[in-house]
């Protein structure tokens, strides 16, 4: 593989995982280069949207294919909001409302224990029988309030149970060592490296 299409239009998600990837000797392009429509996902799951994106970013580009699908997932809220993250209060998709419909969720709630979830997956080519897939898990809580100017998504919100910062505060690198799609991305590049040697 010296090309890989990424299966997002999202700037941030094609920043972190262009990082990533850097020290392969792989090429990253981003779907937009191909004008590949926005696909679907129809899914309840993370693992089904993420395969569906990368095979349909492979049928129209031609090359493998890397998608992500990732969310948040609260312990209060069952788990949401889930696959629904990026459309949380609706569209058009708004990382600000999404962040204040979670904090209207959480009112009152003392557990705000919550995880981001990463699901990735490469397809070789649209009807790749074998696609391979990492996932990745980042612990924190939600916070009363944002906190921080980076990140996107629900970063401002989300502290880390580690450093004790939000995802919003975090320098980028620390982020992509320590983030759910950062884990996630690690396995996919091990899955890569086995798969080229």
């Amino acid at each position: 593989m010296k090309k890989i299409v990424i299966a997002s239009s999202n700037p941030g998600k094609l920043r972190e995982i262009g990082q990533l990837l850097e020290p392969l000797a792989i090429e990253v392009l981003p779907q937009s280069d191909f004008e590949v429509p926005e696909a679907e996902e129809p899914y309840f799951t993370f693992i089904e949207n993420a395969l569906a994106k990368a095979r349909h970013a492979s049928l129209h580009s031609g090359l493998p294919a890397l998608a992500d699908d990732s969310g948040i997932c609260v312990d209060a809220l069952q788990g949401a909001p889930g696959v629904y993250s990026a459309r949380f209060a609706g569209e058009p998709k708004s990382d600000a409302r999404n962040n204040e419909k979670l904090l209207q969720a959480l009112e009152g709630v003392e557990d705000r224990h919550a995880h981001y979830y990463c699901v990735m997956v490469l397809v070789r080519n649209p009807e790749d029988p074998q696609p391979l897939i990492a996932q990745g898990i980042w612990q924190g809580e939600i916070l009363q309030a944002p906190r921080g100017e980076g990140g996107f998504g629900y970063d401002p919100l989300f502290l880390d149970a580690k450093t004790g910062k939000t995802g919003a505060e975090l320098p980028m690198d620390i982020k992509n060592r320590i983030s759910h799609r950062g884990h996630a991305l690690r396995d996919m590049l091990h899955l890569i490296e086995k798969l080229q040697s």
